[in-house]
């Protein structure tokens, strides 16, 4: 049996047509259904759907074989323990800077607000930039109108919700899309069935080129 663990969400429903075309289908409506483990319609696989932010954790420690999560997830977890072979080049977007709409930043030491505490301050660090990071969960937005932080970093699409918020991107951190990543203990004990799986997602990507 293969264990894949899946972000919930948005690469959710850009994996599973790349799945599909891999011969990996949920036996059930992933949208419809509450289970957390759903089995496979070929029967040799199990899908487990949890928090993006879980899944390089539950790869790491072999709760699952292989996992699909974001760019921005893995760098933040920060482990070596993992092989990430495959850009599954899905759920595309950009980590940035952004502040309120015609603002600067303010001279000296800045507050900056992220659940990207660790890619937050590497980047600023790399700017020779004093930050003081606050971790916030969500409505990242709200942090610099109510004057919480001068900035935030934060993921950004279409960019609508900062506008919508009065807020504009500013600085690219990094191009963010979804990746492949593989236990090591699996890679050798279950070989065949992953190369196989690695080798029929190369495809599916590659079509989609």
């Amino acid at each position: 049996m293969l264990t894949i663990a899946i972000s919930k969400g948005r690469i959710l429903k850009d994996t599973l047509p790349l799945l599909a075309e891999a011969g990996i289908e949920p036996s059930e409506d992933l949208s419809k259904t509450r289970k957390l483990i759903v089995p496979s319609v070929c029967g040799n696989v199990n899908l487990v759907i949890i928090r993006a932010t879980d899944v390089p954790t539950f790869v790491e420690y072999g709760a699952a074989d292989v996992g699909i999560t974001g760019k921005d997830t893995l760098v933040e977890h920060g482990s070596d323990n993992l092989y990430e072979p495959l850009d599954l080049n899905i759920a595309k977007c950009r980590l940035m800077t952004a502040i309120v709409t015609g603002k600067e930043l303010p001279s000296g030491k800045i507050r900056v607000a992220s659940k990207y505490v660790s890619l937050t301050e590497q980047y600023f660090a790399k700017q020779g930039q004093q930050v003081e990071i606050i971790k916030l969960y969500g409505s990242m937005e709200l942090a610099p109108i109510v004057g919480l932080a001068d900035c935030i970093v934060d993921l950004v699409d279409t960019g609508n919700t900062l506008k919508a918020n009065g807020m504009e991107p500013l600085d690219l951190i990094m191009n963010i899309s979804s990746r492949l990543v593989i236990n090591k203990a699996s890679m050798k004990m279950k070989h065949q069935q992953i190369k196989a799986l690695v080798n029929k997602l190369e495809v599916a990507v590659e079509n989609r080129r």
